[in-house]
C-alpha cells in the first residue's frame, strides 16, 4: 500500500511540474572565429538547429547572412536597422530560407551592431534578426574580424 501511495505521489508531482522549456530556450549566438570563414550563428548549441548565420572571410568586409526556415524567396531585399536602410539581392537558401550579402562597413550593418535588430523584407515576407544585448559584443567582434 505504501508503494502504491509513493507511486501516486510521484505521478502527481510530475503532473504539477512546469511544462518543458519553451521552444526558444537554448537558442543563443555563438561566434566561431578560430577557422576561416568566421561564423556568427544563432543556434541551439551542439545541435543542427539554426535560425540564422552570418559568415565572412576575414578582411573581406562582406557578411553573408542566411536566415533558415520560413519563406525562401529570391529577389531584391530591403534591409533595415533602425532608420538606416539598404538594398541587397536575396536568393533562396536550403530548407526554405533566404540568403544575402551585406557589407560590414555599410551604415545598416553599423546600426545593426548598435541596436542588435535587423529587418529583411523580400517581396511580401519580412524576417527579423535579433541579437540580444548580452551577445552584441559577439556581433561587433564579427564585424571587426570581417572588415578589411
Amino acid at each position: 500500500m505504501i508503494d502504491l501511495l509513493a507511486a501516486w505521489a510521484l505521478i502527481s508531482a510530475a503532473a504539477q511540474t512546469p511544462a518543458a522549456a519553451p521552444p526558444d530556450a537554448g537558442w543563443t549566438w555563438t561566434l566561431y572565429a578560430d577557422d576561416s570563414p568566421v561564423v556568427l550563428a544563432n543556434e541551439v548549441p551542439d545541435t543542427a538547429h539554426l535560425r540564422a548565420t552570418l559568415e565572412c572571410e576575414p578582411g573581406q568586409s562582406v557578411a553573408h547572412l542566411t536566415l533558415y526556415g520560413g519563406e525562401g524567396d529570391g529577389g531584391m531585399a530591403r534591409v533595415s536597422a533602425g532608420e538606416v536602410t539598404a538594398v541587397a539581392e536575396a536568393s533562396a537558401a536550403r530548407a526554405g530560407g533566404v540568403k544575402l550579402a551585406l557589407r560590414t562597413d555599410h551604415p545598416v550593418f553599423a546600426a545593426f551592431g548598435v541596436r542588435g535588430r535587423l529587418a529583411v523584407t523580400v517581396g511580401q515576407h519580412r524576417r527579423t534578426v535579433e541579437v540580444a544585448s548580452p551577445h552584441l559584443a559577439k556581433l561587433r567582434r564579427f564585424a571587426e574580424l570581417c572588415s578589411g
